[in-house]
């Protein structure tokens, strides 16, 4: 054998032996087992409000509702309607029994709040429609009307502002989002609306009878201008 041979023998069997050794890749690690989050915690429920805690929130609610109203009353800018006229008025049939001559016409509704208003004919029949008028026509910015059946303020649907020239302009329509007052005897219907242009010297308020079935007992209304 000559030595060409004998050396590419050599070199085979180096190549066959550094296989046999050579080590398998090692398998790529396998990733952690992702685990689950961990539960949040279940928030304890609110304790209840003991007997006192609840006394004091009642009052506080009325001091506010106090507050709310001598802001109301105090206003250097609101004024009382002095002359009023309605569509109809509680007392008109035998069968209703007022208390006093005239009692709840319209003209209860005009002056300071005290308690005795005006209501409509019919509990639940129609439309009703209340108008006032003031001794000062005003650039109106608000109007406050006060009711005494708390209940009776969902029904008011429309209210309208009368100028000097006896023109009606819509303010404000749709269904009272007003909630009845739980913390005081009154509930205060108060719309806002820009200054008006032309002077104001009377308010009508119409009411959808079957909507708040009952007496309306409109208290007073509040003209709020310069």
């Amino acid at each position: 054998m000559n030595t060409f041979s004998r050396t590419a023998i050599t070199l085979s069997c180096l190549l066959v032996l550094a296989a046999c050794n050579k080590k398998p890749p090692e398998e790529a690690a396998a990733p952690p087992a992702a685990t689950e989050p961990a539960a949040a915690p279940t928030p304890a429920a609110p304790a209840e409000p003991t007997e006192e805690q609840r006394a004091a929130a009642e009052k506080q609610a009325k001091l506010d509702f106090a507050t709310m109203e001598d802001r109301f009353l105090s206003d250097p800018k609101g004024q009382w309607a002095t002359s009023a006229k309605a569509s109809s008025s509680y007392g008109e049939k035998g069968d209703q029994m007022p208390k006093a001559p005239e009692a709840s016409r319209a003209w209860k509704a005009t002056g300071k709040v005290d308690g005795d208003g005006w209501s409509q004919l019919e509990q639940d029949v129609g439309m009703d429609w209340l108008e006032l008028g003031y001794a000062k026509p005003v650039n109106a910015t608000a109007l406050r009307a006060v009711f005494t059946s708390n209940e009776a303020v969902n029904a008011i649907t429309k209210v309208e502002l009368i100028d000097e020239a006896g023109t009606a302009t819509v303010v404000w329509s749709g269904v009272s989002d007003v909630k009845p007052e739980e913390n005081g005897p009154r509930t205060w219907f108060v719309r806002e609306f820009p200054r008006t242009e032309k002077k104001v010297k009377g308010v009508k308020l119409t009411f959808a009878n079957p909507v708040a079935i009952g007496y309306k007992d409109v208290d007073a209304v509040q003209l709020v201008g310069e």
